[in-house]
């Protein structure tokens, strides 16, 4: 099997115009896609923990609903089946890289808002209590207490999602979105070459996953060393406080 690989047009493959091209859009389309689920995940993860039931039954059912479609389903449904529900989506400015983002943003802000939940429930209720106490409203108690604490926790399973986005933006070529794979799937098909066209599309998969791993390694070791400092920090403040032998005030 390995005699019948064609290197020539591995490299021309990997080296080709489209390919770059399509691993730009694929993480212009990671980039947004998150960004957007972010922003709606923490709403949900806000409503999940409301005290309201109706809000609470509304994220509940947004969040089964998502989660428990194909990813691939909803990028069908999305592209092919709005236009049907909804003359508006025929138009000229209806995208498949729209459609991809759309699908993609409301799939992935589901399991978003369980991380950010996970991650704001994480901190100590009593020290919500304790701004209250200080007189702070709600907003200011998740801007300046919750949010900042929380955000440590959030950060490496986010970085898990990032990398997973990456990899289901592939399934966009399914409705003609020019990304990696489909880039790959169209040099495969002019000369039915496709084992050099999808290896080639898999060195440009490694290499950005690769990157993306050591990035979140870097972010996870820098709020580690933050709060492992600030631990030392109070500990080197309070060690002089403490009375002992001739200093004893008493």
């Amino acid at each position: 099997m390995l005699a019948t690989f064609d290197s020539h047009i591995f490299w021309e493959a990997l080296s080709s115009r489209p390919y770059w091209h399509g691993a730009l859009l694929a993480l212009e389309l990671t980039c947004l896609t998150l960004v957007a689920a972010t922003v709606l995940a923490f709403f949900l993860a806000l409503g999940k923990l409301s005290r309201f039931r109706l809000l609470r039954g509304v994220v509940l059912v947004y969040n089964w609903f998502f989660r428990a479609i194909p990813t691939l389903l909803l990028l069908l449904f999305v592209w092919n089946g709005l236009p049907q529900l909804w003359s508006v989506f025929t138009g000229n400015w209806y995208k498949a890289f729209l459609a991809a983002f759309i699908a993609l943003a409301l799939n992935e802000a589901a399991y978003m808002s369980e991380i950010i939940r996970a991650g704001l429930i994480s901190v100590d209720p009593g020290q919500e209590l304790a701004a209250r106490a200080l007189g702070m409203t709600r907003a200011q108690i998740l801007r300046r207490v919750i949010v900042p604490q929380a955000v440590r926790i959030i950060i490496p399973p986010t970085a898990n999602e990032f990398i997973t986005l990456l990899k289901l933006t592939s399934l966009a070529s399914v409705i003609s979105l020019y990304e990696l794979l489909g880039a790959s799937t169209v040099r495969g098909s002019q000369d039915f070459r496709y084992l050099e066209a999808y290896a080639a599309a898999a060195v440009y998969y490694l290499a950005i996953v690769s990157v993306l791993m050591a990035i979140q390694a870097q972010l996870e070791r820098r709020f580690t060393w933050s709060s492992t400092g600030r631990r030392r920090q109070r500990r080197v403040v309070v060690a002089p406080a403490v009375p002992a032998g001739p200093h004893d005030a008493r």
